[in-house]
């Protein structure tokens, strides 16, 4: 992963950042394409959905679903560019991270959360948390904010099961 800090295990690039190789010769024009836009594993079933015309559930069997958090990366496939700047998250056993645009806030699982910025900085070697009190603060917030709607915290509590599935998979080793 270098020159990227860190590896798979972690949140930092080194851990996160590979590349999507796509071929897809009805739907990708041209040969060799090479975009530089942040995605993320969620892209996928939303793309997956969005080429197959189909509608993704808000329920199974009176279950609610959380809805997708992913986008279609069909604009892309088609030489676009996101509309606007993406807010991406992650979590990996208590290591977490939020992108917004060109900036990106991360921690290693104890530690404080460290600022940096992408553009200038894709490395993540000069960490800005101090200079951008406000700005972390603010990632902060949008982190919390999503690891609540998925259920992401605390990071240690094991799968969340539906009570319809606990009680089905009890009625089964019955």
């Amino acid at each position: 992963n270098t020159p990227f800090r860190l590896y798979k295990h972690w949140v930092h690039e080194g851990g996160i950042s590979t590349p999507l190789v796509v071929r897809w010769p009805a739907g990708i024009q041209g040969k060799g394409r090479l975009t530089r836009q942040p995605g993320h594993l969620i892209d996928i079933m939303a793309t997956c959905v969005d080429l197959a015309g189909g509608q993704y559930p808000r329920q199974r069997n009176g279950q609610n679903i959380h809805p997708l958090e992913g986008q279609s990366l069909r604009p892309i496939f088609a030489g676009q560019r996101w509309e606007k700047p993406r807010l991406l998250y992650w979590e990996h056993e208590g290591n977490r991270a939020v992108r917004e645009g060109k900036w990106k806030l991360v921690s290693r699982h104890p530690g404080e959360w460290e600022l940096y910025d992408l553009r200038a900085d894709r490395t993540e070697t000069r960490n800005l948390a101090e200079e951008q009190p406000r700005r972390v603060a603010r990632m902060k917030q949008l982190y919390a904010a999503w690891a609540e709607r998925c259920e992401a915290l605390p990071w240690n509590r094991g799968p969340v099961i539906p009570p319809a599935l606990r009680e089905r998979g009890a009625a089964a080793a019955r």
